[in-house]
C-alpha cells in the first residue's frame, strides 16, 4: 500500500545533526517514506543515511546529488517521492513523536479522495535551543480546527503566523504538478515552496500540533541575522521570483489572492528592512529602485503594501522620509517582531 507521507530531508555537510531529524520520522515508519537528499556533502552525511537503510529498508531512501543548493534538493526529494503527502524537513530539525502520528492519523483518513485536503496545516516551534526558549506559532484565530475547509472560511490572518514550509504538508501530486521552480544555489526558496502549490490549493485541514521543530542558533545558519544581511542579493530573487513569476493577480478566490498579496507583503517588507539595516548610500538606492520596479511592474501590488493595513507605516514612509529616520523605525519594528515571533 502506498505510504501516507514523504518526509524529504536535504542535507548539506549535515552529519552532526542528520540523525536527529531521522530518528524524529521513525515512529511513524511503516506509513513514512524519509528520502535524505544529500546535495554534495564531503562528510558522513550519506553514511549516516546508510545506516538507517540498512536498519529500515523500507523506510529510508538516499539521493546523492551534486550541490546545488537546498532547493534543488528539495526539488530531487519532491521528484523521487512515493508517499500520498510530502513535506521537508531541515536537517537540523525535527519533528515531534505525538504531533506526527496524529498527523498520520489524519493522513490515513485522507486516502479517501473525497475526505482528502491539499494542504494540510500544522503549528511550528521556534526552538532558541541556546536560550533555552521556544516559540510556538499557530493558527486558531485563523483557521478552522479538525476539519476540511475551503478559502472563504479563512478568517483575518494574524501577525507573525503566515504559512511556512515548516508548517505545510501537501498532497504530493498537487506540489509536483504546480509549476513550482526552485532555483539553485539560492537560500531562502522556502518562501516559494509553499507559494507555488498554494496557487492550486482549494481544500485545506488544519490539524492544531506543534509538528516541527525549527531549531534556531547556528551561526552559519541562513536566518542568521549577520548572514542574511550578507546575502541580501538571493533574498532579491527570491523576492522578485515570488512578486513576478506567481500570478496571483488572476486567482478569483479573492480570499487566495490576498493571502499571497499578504505573504508576498512580509517577504517584501523584510528585503527593504535588512536593504535599510545594511545602513549605506548604495543599499538605500536599491531599495527604492527595488520599489520603483515593483510600482512599474505590479501597479496592484504596489497600493497594497503602501497603504494596506500592516505595510503602510512600514514601507510607506521609506519613499518619503530620509535614512536617518526610515532606518530606527525599520530597526525598531525588526527588533519588536523578533521578540515577539522569536524567528532569528
Amino acid at each position: 500500500m502506498q505510504k501516507l507521507l514523504t518526509v524529504a530531508i536535504p542535507s548539506y555537510n549535515s552529519q552532526d545533526y542528520v540523525r536527529r531529524a531521522i530518528e524524529s520520522l521513525l515512529p511513524g515508519k511503516e506509513q513514512v517514506e524519509v528520502i535524505v537528499v544529500d546535495d554534495g556533502s564531503t562528510d558522513d552525511t550519506s553514511g549516516i543515511a546508510e545506516e538507517y537503510i540498512e536498519k529500515y529498508p523500507d523506510t529510508v531512501r538516499l539521493i546523492r546529488k551534486e550541490n546545488g543548493g537546498h532547493g534543488d534538493a528539495v526539488m530531487a526529494g519532491l521528484s523521487a517521492a512515493t508517499g500520498l503527502y510530502f513535506r521537508v524537513l531541515d536537517s537540523d530539525d525535527w519533528l515531534e513523536k505525538d504531533s506526527l502520528l496524529k498527523l498520520l492519523n489524519v493522513l490515513e483518513e485522507m486516502r479517501d479522495p473525497q475526505k482528502a485536503a491539499d494542504l494540510v496545516i500544522t503549528n511550528y516551534v521556534y526552538e532558541k535551543v541556546n536560550e533555552g526558549k521556544r516559540c510556538p506559532i499557530n493558527y486558531r484565530k485563523t483557521l478552522p480546527v479538525g476539519r476540511l475547509f475551503g478559502w472563504d472560511e479563512v478568517g483575518k490572518w494574524a501577525t507573525g503566523s503566515y504559512i511556512l514550509m515548516h508548517s505545510a504538508t501537501y498532497r504530493t501530486e498537487l506540489a509536483r504538478n504546480s509549476g513550482m521552480k526552485l532555483p539553485k544555489h539560492t537560500f531562502y526558496v522556502d518562501h516559494l515552496f509553499v507559494c507555488y502549490p498554494m496557487m492550486k490549493v482549494e481544500k485545506m485541514y488544519y490539524l492544531d500540533v506543534d509538528l516541527y521543530r525549527y531549531f534556531i542558533g547556528r551561526e552559519d545558519q541562513s536566518v542568521n541575522e549577520k548572514v542574511m544581511l550578507s546575502r541580501m542579493d538571493q533574498q532579491l530573487k527570491v523576492n522578485r521570483l515570488m512578486l513576478y513569476e506567481l500570478d496571483t493577480d488572476s486567482l478569483q478566490n479573492k480570499a487566495q489572492r490576498e493571502y499571497l498579496y499578504y505573504y508576498t507583503e512580509i517577504v517584501t517588507l523584510a528585503t527593504v528592512s535588512f536593504l535599510l539595516r545594511l545602513h549605506t548610500k548604495e543599499d538605500e538606492q536599491v531599495m527604492q529602485s527595488f520599489l520603483d520596479e515593483i510600482e512599474q511592474r505590479r501597479p496592484e501590488y504596489y497600493k497594497w503594501i503602501t497603504k494596506g493595513p500592516f505595510t503602510k507605516h512600514m514601507i510607506g514612509p521609506v519613499r518619503k522620509w530620509p535614512h536617518w529616520i526610515c532606518y530606527p523605525v525599520h530597526r525598531l519594528g525588526y527588533q519588536i517582531a523578533r521578540k515577539l515571533f522569536g524567528f532569528n
